[in-house]
C-alpha cells in the first residue's frame, strides 16, 4: 500500500489585529509546520512577499495588514534572518509609486521598527521556468534574485477575474509592473491566465505560504469589495494546497477556482483534503457559508458543444463587462492608463470602455482608487455558474 504524501496546512484562530496575538498566531504556524529552523537558515536573505496591490488603508482589507507583516517579520529578524519587504504593484513600477504603496498601506513604519528593508530596485529579470507549462520564463522584479528563500504573503480575498485571491496568485506580484498587463492581453481567457499564475508560482519558489485571514475581502474583489471578519491564520509550506483550504473556509467549492483547477489538473494538489494534514484549530471554526463570491465562467463554456457562430453569439451575452459610475469617478484616468488592451478613453474627463477589444481582466476595477467601477454579470451567467 502505497501511501499518500501529504502538505501541512497550518490554522490558527486570531479574531483582531492585536499585535501580541498576531505574533502567537505566526510563532504557533511555524511551530504546526515543524519550526522554524525546518526552513530558515541564520543570515538567510528572505523575501517577504506582500500583496501591495495599490495605496489603500490596512481597514480597507485591499492589502497585506501591516500587523501581519511586522508580526511575520519580527519573527524572522529575532531568529537571525534578514528581511526584505516586497511587492510590484498595479501600475508602474517606480520608486514613487513603490515608496506611496508602502506608506499608504503602512509597511514603511513597521518595516523600520522591526529592521526590515523595503525593496526599491525596481530592475528586473528574466527568470527561466522549464515546469512551467504556458510560460517558459517570466520577466520579474531582480529583488527575487537577490534573496536566498521568498515567503508569500498574501490576504484572504474575492477577485473579479479569478473568483478568488490566495496563495497562488499572490506570485503574479513578482511580475514587473506593467509586464503584468502584456501578460493579461496575451492570456485573456481564465484558463490560460489561470496557467499563467501558477507557472509563475512555480518560478517564484515560495518556500512559505502566510495568508492573512483575520480580516478577508468579500464581494468585488480584490479591491472594491467589503471587508469580512475570518478571523484565521493560515500557512503550510504548499501555496497550493493553502488555497485549498483558504478556498474551503469561504464556502466554495475549491475545484471550481480557476487557479486550483490548474493545480489539480497540473497534479500539483487533489483539490480536496485526501493530500492535506490540517494542523491547528478545527477547520469548522472558521467556514463562512455566506461568503460573498464572485460568480466566474471560463469563457469557452460551450467548446465542442455548439456551432462557433452560435457559441460567439452566446458567450456575448455571458460576458461580464466594467461599469462606469461617473459621478464617482475623480478623472485620475488610472483605468486609462493601466488598461492592458488600451480600449479606455476618457473623453470629458471620464472613461469610455470599447468594449469589442475588452479582455474582461478587470484591472479597470482593481486599480480605482474610489471604487468607481462596477462588473455587471448578466442574469444568464447567474443562472449558469449556479448549475
Amino acid at each position: 500500500m502505497i501511501l499518500l504524501k501529504k502538505e501541512i496546512v497550518s490554522l490558527i484562530e486570531c479574531r483582531e489585529y492585536d499585535y501580541e496575538l498576531v505574533k502567537n498566531a505566526v510563532v504557533n504556524s511555524f511551530e504546526n509546520l515543524g519550526g522554524i529552523s525546518k526552513f530558515i537558515n541564520k543570515g538567510d536573505k528572505i523575501l517577504l512577499k506582500l500583496n501591495l496591490l495599490m495605496k489603500k488603508k490596512p481597514e480597507d482589507a485591499t492589502t497585506t495588514h501591516p500587523i501581519f507583516a511586522k508580526a511575520l517579520a519580527e519573527v524572522l529578524v529575532k531568529y537571525g534572518a534578514e528581511v526584505i519587504i516586497a511587492d510590484s504593484p498595479g501600475g508602474p513600477f517606480n520608486t514613487s509609486i513603490l515608496k506611496g504603496v508602502y506608506k499608504a498601506c503602512g509597511i514603511e513604519e513597521i518595516a523600520n521598527e522591526v529592521g526590515a528593508k523595503l525593496n526599491y530596485n525596481t530592475n528586473i529579470v528574466s527568470i527561466k521556468n522549464e515546469d512551467g507549462l504556458i510560460l517558459k520564463k517570466i520577466t520579474a522584479i531582480e529583488v527575487i534574485k537577490e534573496v536566498d528563500k521568498v515567503i508569500s504573503v498574501s490576504k484572504l480575498k474575492t477577485h473579479g477575474m479569478m473568483m478568488f485571491t490566495g496563495a497562488v496568485k499572490n506570485m503574479f506580484g513578482v511580475v514587473a509592473g506593467l509586464e503584468k498587463a502584456e501578460y493579461h492581453v496575451r492570456m485573456p481567457n481564465n484558463v490560460d491566465f489561470s496557467n499563467a499564475l501558477v507557472d509563475i508560482c512555480i518560478a517564484s519558489k515560495p518556500i512559505l505560504s502566510f495568508m492573512d485571514g483575520i480580516v478577508g475581502m468579500e464581494g468585488a474583489g480584490p479591491s472594491a469589495g467589503d471587508p469580512r471578519n475570518v478571523g484565521v491564520v493560515i500557512a503550510s509550506t504548499s501555496p497550493y494546497h493553502l488555497d485549498v483550504v483558504a478556498t474551503t473556509i469561504i464556502g466554495l467549492e475549491p475545484t471550481k477556482v480557476p487557479t486550483v483547477q490548474r493545480c489539480v489538473e497540473r497534479g500539483l494538489c487533489r483539490g480536496n483534503f485526501e493530500d492535506i494534514e490540517l494542523k491547528g484549530y478545527n477547520i469548522e471554526n472558521f467556514i463562512l457559508n455566506d461568503f460573498v463570491v464572485p460568480e466566474i465562467r471560463s469563457l469557452d463554456l460551450l467548446e465542442g458543444k455548439l456551432p462557433k457562430f452560435l457559441r460567439d453569439i452566446i458567450n456575448g451575452l455571458l460576458q461580464p463587462k466594467p461599469v462606469f459610475i461617473h459621478d464617482k469617478c475623480v478623472g485620475c484616468s488610472d483605468c486609462a492608463k493601466n488598461c492592458p488592451p488600451h480600449v479606455i478613453e476618457m473623453v470629458n474627463n471620464k472613461p469610455i470602455v470599447n468594449l469589442d477589444g475588452c479582455i474582461r481582466c478587470f484591472c479597470c476595477q482593481e486599480l480605482c482608487p474610489v471604487q468607481a467601477v462596477d462588473i455587471h454579470r448578466p442574469l444568464l451567467m447567474k443562472l449558469l455558474a449556479k448549475l
